[in-house]
């Protein structure tokens, strides 16, 4: 590995390599010079001396007074810049920055222009609050806490700047207040950020001066700190100057060594990070549950899952068959909730469901499937949903009072919280108790087959525990409605089967509405009891899974579904194709309507020469793609004559006909085979 590195390390020009080791030796040399001019015999005399240790003492009290203040006002501040829009944003983050560029004696005197005796603020707190801020402790207080706060605001905006939202929304959506999200989820997210704001601001205001010694005064014992003193003994004894100097440099290079490159970003990633919920570090996942990338699955219900070594039938999870009587909405088990939902904006539709009604939101990407959900918590101004659930309408709450849980695409679990905590959120979220919320937590884990994950944190899951735990913890939330998207995408096939057997289960008994965003056909046919196919976030198609299935109104959907699909106008005796050419179909359909041919891989046939025999359809072509799917391969044509052309064949098949990619192919399929479907 270092001999790897070590040829990999680029050697930089000298004409950029001279430059940069003379800015090095440049801001070298002062800190040599304090090592070499200091007194190492007496520094312990020059430390010790009671007008060292009184400023040393004040410094650190208006220090830590100043880091208080900072991150009083400077974490609101910062939250505000980083997550709120607003009239005037450029300007206050300006007003944030101003004291880093300004000169410390200016902002002195603009502080005593504003709090000093004579200034805008001051004759008001000295009349009203006896208060007055210069030559006063609380002066160096304020002092120091206004050049050095905006190190905190500027690191914690940028922490905040880079956590996703979706982690706060996700709490949202379980029912955590704002406050309660802010406290719980955006603090512990962004902690090294603040520690870092917080260190340097600590630091910065441990070796104020100038504005100081302007609006404060330097007076022994009240407002005298530590770079004040500096300044005096350098005029009566420099060599205690350069004592204390050494104590102040290495408190400042203590701090720096202690952040580790935070502050610039440079800090290296720990093998615990999360990035999107998947583990940073594949050696921490558990080896008992493969992450591999899925394909088509296999129907619900085939096969068996495997929980610690041992054998389990997917109704049984950890010992626990599931409960499907028990209601996941809310406490009221009388409770039931229907749906009704006005969409507008980037989606244009009305969408409704009894209770109990499961629907799976297909299309293409971009089609406004993500929008939709998002449209339906309240969270993004490019759709809005005039929504009701039950007889209650929802429109006007947020989204941590509508009762919509919502389980993000990587499931946005909390990485500072074990999988337990993570379920629980939701429940501690509405006020249940902690020790009811952790046993009902648990009991969900238990069900989705990672109850003896309860107390890993995501860094240590596999992806698709994690997206276990994110399922769980949203059904144990008890929501009116329920958003999944595409929750199975990170199951590999045998766990995605047994999830999917589970969640259906408790699916069964859930007294709300339950929309999935799915790619996989085997959960829009096995989950839902309707498909909405969207196209630029208007419906396409609404209807049973059958019915999609027998004539999907779209050739995504059709592809989505394993079939070949090809759009175009009725003809007499079948169907022009949009980029040219012919096919010909049995049955018939008006002349000049728009329509899709659907044709299933199975029906075609691929031979080596051009067929003889009855085929009304053939079209010469070159193998593009062989992929496996199960016990066939999917053969991809490419032709002239037609859109490509998906043919599924045994690999016997492939085998006797030569098939590799690039081989030129004819393709056929019988007027017989190809279904007509009406746009």
């Amino acid at each position: 590995m270092t001999r790897s590195r070590s040829r990999t390390r680029q050697r930089p020009p000298a004409a950029l390599a001279l430059p940069a080791l003379l800015a090095i030796a440049f801001l070298l040399m002062p800190l040599l010079g304090i090592l070499a001019r200091t007194s190492w015999g007496e520094l312990g005399t020059h430390l010790t001396g009671p007008d060292v240790t009184e400023a040393l003492r004040l410094s650190l009290v208006v220090s830590f007074w100043a880091l208080g203040l900072s991150l009083l006002l400077g974490v609101p501040l910062a939250w505000l810049l980083a997550r709120v829009d607003f009239p005037g944003k450029a300007l206050v983050r300006s007003l944030v920055l101003l004291p880093m560029v300004l000169p410390p004696t200016v902002g002195g005197v603009a502080l005593l222009l504003g709090f000093g005796r004579r200034g805008l603020l001051g004759p008001w707190l000295e009349g009203t609050f006896g208060i007055t801020l210069p030559f006063h402790t609380s002066g160096a207080v304020v002092a120091a806490t206004f050049v050095a706060m905006p190190f905190l605001v500027i690191s914690l905006e940028g922490a905040l700047g880079g956590l996703r939202p979706r982690y706060e929304e996700t709490a949202a959506s379980l029912g955590a207040s704002p406050f309660r999200v802010f406290l719980t989820v955006t603090l512990p997210m962004v902690a090294p950020g603040l520690a870092a704001g917080a260190a340097l601001t600590w630091a910065r205001a441990l070796g104020e001066f100038g504005a100081t010694i302007t609006f404060a005064g330097n007076l022994p014992g009240t407002t005298q700190t530590l770079p004040l003193q500096v300044y005096l003994l350098l005029q009566d004894s420099p060599e205690a100057a350069t004592s204390v100097s050494l104590l102040l440099l290495a408190i400042a290079m203590a701090v720096l060594v202690a952040l580790r490159g935070r502050w610039t970003g440079s800090a290296s990633v720990r093998s615990g990070s999360v990035r999107g919920g998947a583990p940073a570090d594949a050696a921490l996942a558990d080896p008992s549950t493969p992450d591999s990338a899925p394909g088509l699955t296999a129907p619900a219900g085939s096969g068996s899952v495997t929980q610690g070594g041992s054998p389990l039938s997917e109704p049984e999870e950890a010992g626990r068959a599931p409960q499907p009587a028990e209601v996941l909405n809310s406490a009221d088990s009388a409770a039931s909730w229907s749906l009704h939902a006005e969409v507008t904006g980037f989606n244009e539709l009305t969408l409704e469901a009894d209770p109990g009604i499961t629907i799976a939101v297909v299309g293409e990407n971009g089609a406004g499937k993500t929008t939709l959900l998002r449209a339906l918590l309240g969270l993004t101004p490019r759709a809005h949903a005039e929504l009701r659930l039950g007889d209650l309408d929802v429109t006007a709450l947020p989204p941590h009072k509508r009762g919509v849980a919502w389980v993000p695409q990587d499931g946005a679990l909390f990485p500072h919280l074990t999988a337990l905590a993570n379920t629980a959120y939701g429940l501690r979220a509405q006020g249940v108790a902690r020790a009811e919320a952790r046993a009902a937590a648990q009991r969900w884990l238990d069900r989705l087959g990672v109850g003896h994950l309860a107390h890993r944190r995501p860094a240590q899951l596999s992806g698709g525990q994690a997206q276990r735990v994110a399922l769980a913890r949203a059904l144990a939330a008890r929501p009116r409605l329920l958003l999944l998207d595409e929750p199975l995408a990170a199951l590999d096939q045998t766990t995605r089967a047994h999830v999917r057997h589970t969640l259906r289960t408790h699916l069964a008994g859930f007294a709300g509405v339950c929309l999935i965003v799915t790619h996989d056909p085997v959960e829009a046919v096995s989950l839902a009891d309707r498909v909405l196919v969207l196209d630029a976030g208007r419906t396409l198609q609404d209807a049973p899974p059958t019915e999609v299935t027998r004539n999907p109104r779209s050739p995504w959907v059709a592809r989505m579904l394993g079939r070949n699909a090809w759009a175009g106008e009725a003809s007499g005796d079948g169907l022009v194709l949009a980029g040219g050419g012919r096919i010909v179909a049995a049955e018939q359909l008006r002349e000049g309507s728009r329509a899709l041919a659907i044709i299933a891989p199975e029906s075609v046939s691929v031979h080596r020469k051009r067929p003889d025999g009855s085929p009304r359809n053939v079209w010469s072509g070159t193998v593009r793609e062989i992929t496996a799917s199960g016990s066939r391969l999917r053969v991809l044509i490419g032709s002239a004559e037609s859109p490509d052309l998906i043919a599924e064949v045994t690999p016997q098949a492939a085998a006797e006909l030569g098939l590799v990619e690039g081989a030129a192919v004819w393709s056929s399929v019988k007027a017989t085979e190809v279904t007509l479907v009406s746009l």
